[in-house]
């Protein structure tokens, strides 16, 4: 299904999208992967880019081709570094990334940003998201977190909660429904990648082992990049403005005990 599909994939050096851009190119994509360090194997061709400033990403999108199919955004941080950088890589270079690179998505093609579990609070805070999701560019972070009293230490939660706001309100984005671009989110629960050790230090080690033990184990990047993929592929070209919560359950445990169903 992704055979001769131009796909980018963002956070090629590690984890989970390291997995996605090695099953696209043994599905026959030609992959096009970009991080911010120089990954040790070969997929495709690679593109050293840092999505954590506007300039970074204007870099991204000159050296970019036209005709890209679907648009991966894995690239993320844990938090550890502050709300302020967690913020602008998790959610303000994705989304600068994503709509500096319509015109150059073909039409009907797909971008899929990979949230997380951890943006499940999203219904109880939707004011605070949708207002950041609409902000343009890069705003001032020290602003910013005094506006929207983000604390420090909920960075990552935080940003992935405007991620999922955003993915539903880019969906129906004139710039990208007018050429029939699907926006799509994929939000898995823990996984075992490198940087599982710094969700530990962010989220604490009883949630984290409270959310393994919900659903039997952690999860591997194997088992998110198909699902990545899929909304890549042709098969869902009638999926838009989702989230699939790949996480072995774990969503639909926290919503059976948070409304007591």
């Amino acid at each position: 299904m992704l055979l001769g599909k131009t796909i980018v994939v963002t956070g090629v050096a590690s984890g989970i999208g390291q997995r996605t851009a090695e099953l696209a190119a043994q599905m026959g994509a030609d992959v096009i992967g970009i991080d911010v360090v120089k990954p040790t194997h070969n997929i495709g061709t690679f593109l050293q880019g840092d999505i954590s400033n506007q300039a970074g990403v204007d870099q991204i999108i000159s050296a970019l081709p036209d005709s890209i199919d679907a648009l991966c955004n894995v690239a993320g941080v844990s938090g550890t570094g502050g709300a302020a950088i967690t913020l602008a890589i998790n959610f303000f270079g994705l989304k600068a990334l994503s709509e500096g690179l319509a015109t150059k998505i073909r039409s009907g093609g797909s971008i899929i940003n990979v949230a997380s579990m951890a943006g499940f609070g999203w219904r109880q805070n939707t004011q605070r998201a949708s207002a950041i999701a609409k902000l343009d560019g890069f705003p001032d972070s020290t602003q910013l977190l005094q506006d929207f009293s983000i604390p420090n230490e909920l960075g990552y939660p935080i940003s992935k909660e405007i991620l999922l706001v955003w993915t539903m309100l880019a969906a129906h984005q004139a710039i990208f429904k007018s050429r029939h671009i699907r926006v799509n989110a994929v939000s898995p629960g823990p996984v075992e990648t490198p940087i599982l050790t710094q969700f530990r230090q962010v989220l604490g080690d009883q949630r984290v082992n409270s959310d393994v033990d919900r659903v039997g184990r952690a999860g591997t990047a194997a088992d998110i990049a198909p699902v990545i993929l899929f909304l890549c592929s042709d098969a869902a070209r009638w999926v838009n403005g989702n989230n699939i919560a790949t996480d072995g359950g774990l969503e639909a445990s926290v919503t059976i005990e948070e409304l007591n169903l």
